[in-house]
């Protein structure tokens, strides 16, 4: 916004002005010995709580004086103009749009312009910043925020940075090293172990303990977490005794204090049947089925065998069962938006889909590669990751990633259930040198961010697309 050239006018001149743009609705404020002219309703789209609209509806009609910078209220004006920042904005550090933006009561719009999911551009990705982490320890397990902030588990510290990356804290924990991180809001997690018992949910903020949940099977034996997962109602938990000989998923009221709701999947070991008990080591809420996937596998003498489970949580029951043993799952993961499940064999490193509209079909799987692999039992897929987001599958291969998207064709032929052929592409992604490193051991999404994790390595990488001030 550039400043008004009448900014010599008499502060009689000026009252008069503000005066009669009441009618008008130009509305002119000094900010800084700036002045600079808009409207109300721009000024109104600050919110109720902000100093702006407050100004903007006073009765008084002398020009309001704000004693902060005027470059960067240009900058916000801007913002509260389009709802982006100008291409000018590159030229300010973001940790000082995000003070001004604090002072105004406009962060929440800072926030939605620079890191709203919506901005998520998958084939425009790069490594654009290293978050360094410290000690010794390297990550263990990453959770996020819709407006991508991050929460980092180190050891038995847990480091988090706001959704500008700029500002960072870390609090210390019981655990020895912490598992499964689930965020439940922008300063509170939950945090578990698999060999510490209980779940805790922990106020990152204020650093301490709020409440730890339990489970005990009929042996009242100790219990560690598994996994855990969330819908927009419920927290789900996946429990392990301490004797390794039952397991459970609990279901809690997120909206009632965490009250115990039900619980699912209960199993006893019973003798050598090793298989009965698996317990759920990633769970993951399907919405738009009402229903909660859970996975876990195990290596026994016959190799990686698993199951992948889909529960009503309403009911109790199993709607949908894939039992998993040729080509066991390294990792497995849903995709709501395509209704599709994928998975990394563990044996042949290949991609694999499963369309769950044909669930329940003798031939579920259908490999995105080179099916051949599965027989050779090298176990190329360990350690590989797989998760979703938006409308594409991100697949980790050591140090490298791959991105799975779905081609949308038009087509007659026909796969082995019957359905319709569904067709599916990989990119690399990344730039030359983003490619290679050590393998990756977490993926998660926030914002417009993509945040990974590397073996041995005590930092996280953030990928994105430029968005600032473009």
């Amino acid at each position: 916004m550039k400043p008004n050239t009448d900014s010599k006018l008499s502060s009689k001149g000026l009252q008069l002005k503000n005066q009669d743009s009441l009618s008008s609705n130009i509305f002119t404020i000094d900010v800084g010995g700036q002045l600079f002219q808009t409207t109300k309703q721009t000024l109104t789209q600050s919110g109720p709580n902000s100093i702006l609209f407050k100004v903007c509806n006073s009765d008084s009609v002398s020009i309001p004086f704000i004693d902060r910078d005027p470059e960067l209220f240009s900058i916000l004006l801007s913002l509260l103009r389009t709802g982006n920042l100008p291409s000018k904005a590159k030229a300010f550090d973001l940790q000082d749009l995000v003070f001004e933006a604090k002072f105004y009561g406009i962060e929440e719009l800072l926030v939605n312009s620079q890191s709203n999911s919506s901005q998520f551009e998958a084939f425009n990705l790069e490594k654009s910043l290293i978050l360094n982490l410290s000690g010794r320890d390297s990550p263990s397990s990453i959770c996020t925020t819709p407006y991508g902030s991050v929460h980092v588990a180190h050891g038995s510290k847990i480091t988090s940075f706001d959704w500008s990356l700029q500002r960072k804290s870390t609090i210390l924990t019981q655990f020895t090293a912490v598992d499964s991180l689930l965020s439940l809001s922008p300063l509170v997690v939950a945090a578990g172990a698999t060999d510490f018992s209980g779940l805790q949910i922990l106020d990152l903020d204020k650093g301490f303990v709020k409440q730890t949940l339990y489970w005990e099977n009929v042996t009242r034996s100790s219990s560690t977490v598994q996994a855990i997962g969330s819908s927009t109602d419920c927290l789900f938990t996946s429990f392990e005794s301490g004797r390794r000989n039952s397991s459970v998923i609990m279901v809690y009221d997120l909206q009632g204090g965490l009250r115990p709701v039900t619980e699912i999947g209960h199993c006893e070991i019973f003798g050598a049947d090793l298989d009965s008990a698996i317990p759920a080591t990633k769970l993951s809420w399907v919405p738009s089925y009402n229903l909660l996937m859970a996975s876990g596998s195990h290596s026994g003498p016959h190799g990686v065998l698993g199951n992948i489970k889909f529960w009503d949580i309403r009911s109790g029951n199993v709607v949908w069962e894939l039992k998993e043993k040729v080509d066991c799952f390294a990792d497995v993961t849903v995709m709501d938006n395509l209704s599709a499940i994928f998975k990394v064999g563990i044996n042949s490193g290949e991609v694999f889909f499963a369309d769950m509209r044909n669930i329940g079909a003798e031939k579920s799987w259908e490999c995105l590669g080179d099916s051949r692999k599965a027989i050779n039992g090298k176990k190329e897929g360990f350690g590989c990751k797989i998760q979703s987001h938006g409308n594409q599958v991100f697949c980790s291969r050591e140090g490298d990633l791959e991105m799975w998207s779905e081609v949308m064709v038009w087509s007659l032929r026909k796969n082995d259930n019957g359905a319709e052929e569904r067709m599916f592409r990989k990119n690399l992604m990344g730039r030359a040198k983003d490619m290679g490193g050590s393998r990756i051991t977490n993926l998660d999404f926030g914002g417009n961010k993509m945040f990974v994790t590397r073996k041995d390595q005590q930092f996280v990488e953030v990928w994105q697309s430029s968005i600032r001030g473009s």
